[in-house]
C-alpha cells in the first residue's frame, strides 16, 4: 500500500478510535518515566477527557453515509455508530469508578489500569466497526487479552490470581472456538471480508455445504458465547467479577458484554440470514434457532435460580449478567423487526442500571471491608439518598415498571410474543425468571430498609462515584418514564439496514 493511498482514505472517520490510543499510549509513557511519587489516579482523569473528545467526535458523524476504508475491512455505519456510544458511555463511567477506588490491605492501582481499560475499550470500538473477519478477531483479542491482566489487577489478593487464571484459560479455549468456525467461513468461501462472504456464502446450496456452515456457526457461536457469558460457557463470571477489582467488573458486566453481542451481530446478522437452510424457503439462521432458543432459555434459568444461594454480593451480580445475557438472546433468537432497537435499547437500560449499582457496591464493600450482602443491612437509616439509587437500581434490574429495565424487558417480550408462534415457550420462560430474580433483587432492599445498621458510621462518596451514581439514577428513571425519547432518537438516526452490505 503505497503512501498516496493512505492519505486518500478519509481517516476523519476513525478519529474517535486515534483519540483513545493517543491516551492510552500518552498515559504508557507518561507512567513509564513519571516518578512513583506521582498519584497515578490523575491518569483516570486524563483518561476520561479522552473519552469525552472521543465521544464528540462520534456525536458528529451521526447522520453521514456508510463509508468504508483501509481495503473495505473498517465500516462506519449506523450499526457502529449507536453500539460506540454505548462502549465508551460505559467506559467513562468505569473510569469515574476507578479514580475513586480505594483498595484496603494493599496499593491502589498503578498507572496500567486506566490504560489497559482504554486499550480494551479500543478493542471493542474496533469490532463494532469491523467489516472483515481479520479485523474483528485483532479488536477481540484486544479487548481479550486487556481484560486478562485487569482482572488480575490485585496481585495480592489470591481471588485476583485466581480469577485471572480462569479467566486466561477459558478465554484461549473460547478464542480457538471462534478462530475455528471462522477458518470454516474462509474455507467455504475464500474470503474474510463479510461483504465478500456474504454474497459466496448466499451461493451455497444444501448438497454441498450446509453441514460446513452449521458447524462454522456453532463454533463461532459457542466462543462468543463465553464472551457474553451465557450457560454453559459462563463457569468463569462468578470467580472472575468476585476476585477482580469492583471497576473491572463493571466493565466487565457491561462494556465486554456489548462487545460480544456486537460481535456476534456483526458476524452471525451479516452472514448467516442470506444461507438457505435445510429446507426451502428457510435461511440457514432460522433453521439453527432451536439451538439458540435452548441456549437463551437455559441461561435465564440458570442465573436467576444460582442467584438465589448468592451471599457475596458480586457473586450475585454475576449469575444476574448472565441471566441477563439470557434476555439479550430473546431479540436475537425472535428475530423480529424489533431486534436491534430492543437489544440496543435494553444494552442501554442495563448500561446504567448495572453501573450504578456496582458503584454503590464498590462504595459499600470499601466502607465496610466485606463483600456479604449484609453490608447494606440499614443503609436507608445512614444515607438515604444511596439507598433510594441503589432500590431504583434493583428495581430496574427486576424490570418493574416505571424504570428502564422495565422498558427494555417489555420491548424484548413484545418482539418474542408477535414474531412466531414458537418464541412464546421463550417468552414465557422470560416472565418466569424475571419474577425468580425479584427474590434476591428485593432481599437487598430488605437489608436496606428492614434490617438495623450493623455501624454507625458514615458511608463515604467520593466524588466519581458520586456523579456515576445520579448520572445513572436519573437515566434509568428518564428511561423509564420517557422511553419514547431515546426510542425516536434511535429510529431517526440510526438505519440499520445500512450493514447489511
Amino acid at each position: 500500500m503505497d503512501i498516496d493511498t493512505l492519505l486518500s482514505y478519509e481517516w476523519s472517520m476513525m478519529a474517535p478510535e486515534f483519540t483513545i490510543l493517543l491516551v492510552a499510549t500518552a498515559l504508557s509513557l507518561i507512567d513509564l518515566f513519571a516518578s512513583k511519587n506521582v498519584d497515578r489516579k490523575h491518569f483516570g482523569w486524563f483518561g476520561i477527557g479522552g473519552i469525552a473528545v472521543a465521544l464528540i467526535f462520534l456525536i458528529s458523524q451521526i447522520g453521514h453515509e456508510p463509508a468504508m476504508i483501509l481495503a473495505n475491512t473498517y465500516r462506519l455505519d449506523a450499526f457502529s455508530l449507536s453500539f460506540k456510544i454505548l462502549l465508551l458511555l460505559g467506559s467513562l463511567l468505569v473510569l469515574l469508578m476507578g479514580v475513586s477506588f480505594e483498595a484496603k490491605g494493599e496499593l491502589t492501582y498503578r498507572g496500567e489500569f486506566y490504560y489497559l481499560l482504554l486499550t480494551a475499550l479500543l478493542g471493542a470500538m474496533m469490532m463494532a466497526s469491523s467489516a472483515d473477519l481479520i479485523t474483528l478477531f485483532v479488536g477481540l483479542e484486544l479487548l481479550t487479552i486487556s481484560s486478562y491482566i485487569l482482572a488480575g489487577t490485585r496481585k495480592k489478593s489470591k481471588y485476583s490470581n485466581e480469577a485471572a487464571m480462569k479467566y486466561v484459560i477459558n478465554g484461549g479455549i473460547s478464542t480457538a472456538f471462534t478462530l475455528f468456525g471462522m477458518s470454516y467461513i474462509y474455507g467455504l468461501t475464500g474470503s474474510t471480508n463479510l461483504a465478500d462472504i456474504s454474497r459466496e456464502i448466499s451461493n451455497i446450496t444444501p448438497a454441498n455445504g450446509q453441514v460446513l456452515l452449521s458447524i462454522a456457526f456453532i463454533l463461532t457461536f459457542v466462543g462468543l458465547a463465553f464472551k457474553i457469558s451465557s450457560v454453559p460457557f459462563q463457569m468463569w463470571a462468578p470467580d472472575v467479577y468476585q476476585g477482580a477489582p469492583t471497576p473491572v467488573t463493571a466493565f466487565l458486566s457491561v462494556v465486554s458484554k456489548t462487545a460480544g453481542f456486537i460481535i456476534i451481530i456483526r458476524v452471525l446478522i451479516s452472514i448467516f440470514p442470506f444461507t438457505q437452510g435445510f429446507e426451502e424457503n428457510t435461511s440457514l439462521l432460522h433453521s439453527l434457532m432451536i439451538f439458540l432458543s435452548i441456549l437463551a432459555g437455559i441461561t435465564m434459568i440458570v442465573g436467576n435460580t444460582i442467584a438465589l444461594k448468592q451471599r457475596n454480593i458480586k457473586r450475585l451480580f454475576a449469575y444476574s449478567s448472565i441471566a441477563h445475557a439470557g434476555y439479550l438472546l430473546v431479540p436475537f433468537v425472535a428475530f423480529s423487526e424489533l431486534m436491534f432497537e430492543s437489544m440496543w435499547f435494553y444494552l442501554v437500560a442495563y448500561l446504567l442500571m448495572n453501573i450504578g449499582a456496582f458503584a454503590i457496591i464498590q462504595v459499600m464493600t470499601e466502607h465496610n471491608d466485606s463483600e456479604d450482602v449484609s453490608i447494606f443491612a440499614g443503609l436507608y437509616y445512614r444515607r438515604p439518598w444511596v439507598a433510594i439509587m441503589m432500590t431504583v437500581f434493583l428495581l430496574s434490574l427486576a424490570g418493574i415498571p416505571g424504570t428502564a429495565g422495565f422498558i427494555g424487558k417489555l420491548n424484548i417480550f413484545i418482539g418474542a410474543l408477535f414474531s412466531d408462534p414458537s418464541r412464546y415457550i421463550l417468552a414465557a420462560v422470560m416472565i418466569g425468571t424475571t419474577v425468580i430474580s425479584y427474590f434476591y433483587y428485593f432481599g437487598i432492599m430488605a437489608q436496606m430498609f428492614m434490617r438495623p445498621a450493623g455501624s454507625a458510621t458514615q458511608v463515604r462518596l467520593p466524588i466519581g462515584v458520586t456523579i456515576t451514581m445520579v448520572f445513572c439514577a436519573v437515566g434509568t428513571i428518564t428511561l423509564g418514564l420517557f422511553p419514547g425519547v431515546i426510542l425516536e432518537f434511535f429510529q431517526t438516526q440510526f438505519n440499520f439496514a445500512e450493514m447489511f452490505y
